[in-house]
C-alpha cells in the first residue's frame, strides 16, 4: 500500500533557502510544531519554493552506490560470483521478477524498492538512506502535484523565477512517470492532487497515452527552463554550482527518450499489436534529439563528449579533491554525499577477493557480452572461437587489435593489475600482479572471483586493490554512473532517425547529421573505424550494428536490460545466454603487452540459459497495490 501512502499523504511545508548546492534540503514530514507554516508562506517566493522543489532531486536514486555492492545490469551482460544470491540480477536469471520488491528481497540491497523508504533526505554519512524508485516516484509525484497547484501563491517572484520552479516540477512529473513506465508499462498519470479522503479510481493508461502526457510535460519544461542556470538571475546566487539543476538540455534528452521508447517494438506491440517500430514516435524522438544536438554542437549548451583519454571522468574521479564524476558529458545525474562511503563497496565489487578485501560477491562481465567488443577497424567478431580474415580477428591472439573501449572497460588475461609492492610473505607476485584469468587461474575462483574469464574496470581504476589501495579515503575517489550522457543521446538519435526514415542515412529536419554519422561520431571518439558500408544497405542491417554499438559504448551503465526488452529480444536466443571463456596459455608470457600472449583450447561454456516467456517483458506490480482498486490492474502473466 506504499503507493497509496505517498499519493495521498498530507504534507506540511517548511521554508528553506535556495541552496548553494542542490543537495541541501530538509525533511518535510514529522516537523516540529513551531516550524510548520502556512502554504501561503511556504510558496510565496523563489527561495521558499525552490527549497520545497529540491526534495525532488533527492528522489533520484543513486543506483550505483546504494548498498555495499550494487546490481543494476540485468541483461545478458553481467553475472555474479557464487558467494551470494541476494541481488536482483541473480533472481532475474532464475526468472524471479517479483524480487524487485522489498518483501521478496530480504536484504534491502535493491534500488527499486527499499525495506524502509524514508523522506529524510540528508542521511549523514550513511550510504543506506533508503531511497528507491517505487516509493520515491509516488512520493515525488504527490509533491509535484501540490507544488503545481500552489503556483498562484508565488506572488513575490519574477516571471523567470516562476518559470524555473514550474519547469523543474514538470520535468520531474514526466521523469517519474517515464521511469515507472520503463519497467511496468502504462501507469495512471498523476497530474493533480489526489484527495486523501476519496477512493482511488485512476485507471492504468496504455503506454502511448502515458508517453504522450509525459512528452507534454518534458516539452513544456524544455520551453520554460534555461540551457544553463548560471545565466539566470536566481542561478547567479549559486554561480558555478548549478550543474545538477534541471535545464533545457535534460528536458529535451528525456523528451526524445520518452518518444523513442514509445515508438520501440515492445511498447508499440502492447498498444497496437505490431512488433515493429512506430514511425511517428520515432520522428518526434529524432526531432527532440536533433534540437538538443544542434544546441550542443553549436556551443550554446555546455555539454560535449569528453576526450577518450579522459573517458573515465564520465564515471569516476580520483585524487581530484572530491571532484564529481560526469565532466562535460553527463547530462542527468542526481546528488549524493561526498565521502568514502559513496564508493567503498562499489570499488571492490569488480576485482577478485584474492586482491581486494571486502564483500566476496563480485559482478563480472559475461563472455558473450564481451564478444560485442569488435575490432578497431569497426567490424564485429563473428565467432569468438574462429579466425576471421575480414575483421582480422585471430582466436590464438584474442586480445589483439580490438576496439579501444575493450581495453578501457575490460580486464583480460595478463593485464597488469597491481603496480605497488607485494609483500614477500604472499604468493609469488605473478599470481597477483597480472590477471590470471585463464582456465583455473588464480583470478577464476567462482565464489569470489571471475566465473567468466573477465573482470570489469570501466568504473574503477585498476589500482583499487589491497596493494595499491586507490579505494582508500585519501584517494578522494568518487564513483557515480549517470542516468544520461551525451553519447547515449547520439545513439538514441541514430536509432530514432533511422527507424523514422527506414534508412541508415535518415535524419531529423532540425539537425544536419544522419543516423550513421551520429554513430560514427561516437566511434571516432573511441578510435574505432566508421560503420562498414555493408551495414548501410538496409535499416535492418544498420540496426544490427547500432545495437552492437549501444552494447559497447553504454556497457554496464544499466541500459542493456531495458534495451533488450524494448527491442523484444529479451526472450530470444542468444540474448538468453550467459557464457564463460575457457582457454589455456601457451608460449612465453609477455608482461609488457598482454595482447601479444597466445592462447589455445579456446571455447565458450554456457553458464546460464534464462527461461523467459512473454510475461517477463514487464515487471510484476505489487499485489498490495493492484488490490487497492479494480482499475489498477496487474501486468499480464503475473
Amino acid at each position: 500500500m506504499m503507493m497509496k501512502k505517498y499519493l495521498k499523504i498530507i504534507v506540511s511545508f517548511g521554508v528553506i533557502a535556495s541552496s548553494s548546492y542542490v543537495s541541501s534540503c530538509k525533511k518535510y514530514l514529522d516537523k516540529e510544531e513551531q516550524s510548520i507554516i502556512s502554504e501561503k508562506e511556504a510558496f510565496k517566493n523563489f527561495n521558499n519554493f525552490q527549497g520545497y522543489t529540491e526534495e525532488l532531486y533527492h528522489c533520484i536514486v543513486n543506483f550505483s552506490n546504494l548498498y555495499w555492492t550494487n546490481s543494476w545490469n540485468w541483461g545478458e551482460d553481467e553475472i555474479t560470483s557464487t558467494a551470494g544470491d541476494y541481488h536482483f540480477i541473480h533472481k532475474i536469471d532464475n526468472g524471479n521478477f517479483w524480487a524487485w520488491q522489498a518483501q521478496h528481497d530480504g536484504w534491502g540491497a535493491g534500488w527499486m524498492e527499499q525495506n524502509d523508504f524514508t523522506t529524510e533526505f540528508i542521511g549523514g554519512n550513511d550510504r543506506n538512506i533508503n531511497k528507491d524508485l517505487w516509493n520515491a516516484a509516488w512520493f515525488g509525484l504527490r509533491k509535484i502535484s501540490i507544488g503545481l497547484e500552489n503556483m498562484d501563491k508565488m506572488t513575490e517572484a519574477t516571471q523567470e523565477e516562476r518559470d524555473l520552479i514550474k519547469g523543474q516540477l514538470l520535468f520531474f512529473r514526466g521523469w517519474f512517470h517515464h521511469r515507472l513506465m520503463e519497467y511496468f508499462g502504462g501507469m495512471p498519470y498523476i497530474n493533480k492532487v489526489l484527495p486523501s479522503d476519496e477512493k482511488l479510481t485512476l485507471p492504468r493508461l496504455n503506454y502511448h497515452e502515458c508517453a504522450d502526457l509525459a512528452a507534454a510535460d518534458f516539452r513544456e519544461a524544455a520551453n520554460l527552463l534555461p540551457i544553463n542556470w548560471d545565466d539566470t538571475n536566481p542561478g547567479k546566487r549559486t554561480l558555478g554550482k548549478n550543474a545538477l539543476r534541471i535545464n533545457k538540455i535534460m528536458a529535451l534528452s528525456y523528451l526524445g527518450k520518452n518518444y523513442l521508447w514509445a515508438g520501440s517494438p515492445l511498447m508499440n506491440f502492447t498498444v497496437t499489436g505490431s512488433r515493429t517500430y512506430q514511425t511517428d514516435y520515432c520522428k518526434k524522438a529524432a526531432e527532440a534529439f536533433g534540437e538538443l544536438l544542434s544546441l550542443t554542437e553549436s556551443g550554446q549548451a555546455p555539454y560535449k563528449l569528453v576526450d577518450f583519454e579522459n573517458y573515465h571522468l564520465n564515471f569516476y574521479t580520483i585524487s581530484e579533491n572530491w571532484a564529481l564524476p560526469g565532466s562535460t558529458e553527463a547530462i542527468f545525474r542526481g546528488p549524493y554525499n561526498a565521502g568514502n562511503n559513496t564508493h567503498y563497496g562499489t570499488s571492490k565489487q569488480y576485482m577478485p577477493s584474492l586482491i581486494t578485501e571486502g564483500d566476496a560477491l563480485k559482478f563480472v562481465p559475461t563472455a558473450n557480452y564481451v564478444n560485442y567488443y569488435g575490432m578497431a577497424n569497426g567490424l564485429p567478431i563473428k565467432d569468438f572461437t574462429q579466425a576471421d580474415a575480414e575483421s582480422g580477428y585471430d582466436p590464438a591472439y584474442p586480445w589483439k587489435g580490438r576496439d579501444p573501449r575493450f581495453y578501457n572497460d575490460i580486464v583480460f588475461d595478463g593485464v597488469k593489475v597491481i603496480k605497488g609492492t607485494i609483500p614477500p610473505k604472499d604468493r609469488p607476485e605473478n599470481e597477483y600482479r597480472y590477471a590470471q584469468l585463464y582456465t583455473n587461474g588464480s583470478y577464476r575462483n567462482i565464489q569470489n572471483g571471475s566465473r567468466t574469464g573477465y573482470t570489469l574496470r570501466k568504473f574503477i581504476p585498476l589500482t583499487t586493490n589491497d596493494y595499491d589501495r586507490a579505494f582508500d579515503y585519501g584517494s578522494n575517489m568518487h564513483i557515480y554512473v549517470p542516468y544520461m550522457r551525451l553519447a547515449d543521446v547520439y545513439l538514441m538519435y541514430a536509432e530514432a532517425a533511422a527507424m523514422a526514415n527506414n534508412a541508415a542515412n535518415g535524419k531529423a529536419t532540425n539537425y544536419n547529421k544522419t543516423a550513421v554519422e551520429a554513430v560514427n561520431i561516437i566511434r571516432k571518439r573511441a578510435g574505432v573505424d566508421a560503420v562498414n558500408t555493408k551495414f548501410l544497405a538496409s535499416s535492418d542491417a544498420f540496426m544490427s550494428e547500432l545495437r552492437r554499438e549501444r552494447a559497447v559504448e553504454l556497457a554496464y551503465e544499466g541500459h542493456r536490460f531495458n534495451d533488450l526488452r524494448r527491442w523484444l529480444l529479451l526472450t530470444e536466443s542468444p540474448y538468453t545466454l550467459k557464457t564463460a571463456l575457457e582457454f589455456d596459455r601457451t608460449g612465453t608470457f609477455n608482461t609488457a603487452d598482454p595482447t601479444q600472449n597466445r592462447v589455445v583450447n579456446m571455447k565458450e561454456k554456457v553458464l546460464i540459459e534464462r527461461k523467459f516467456t512473454s510475461k517477463h517483458y514487464w515487471l510484476p506490480l505489487k499485489v498490495s497495490d493492484v488490490s487497492m482498486y479494480p482499475e489498477f490492474s496487474q501486468n499480464p502473466g503475473w
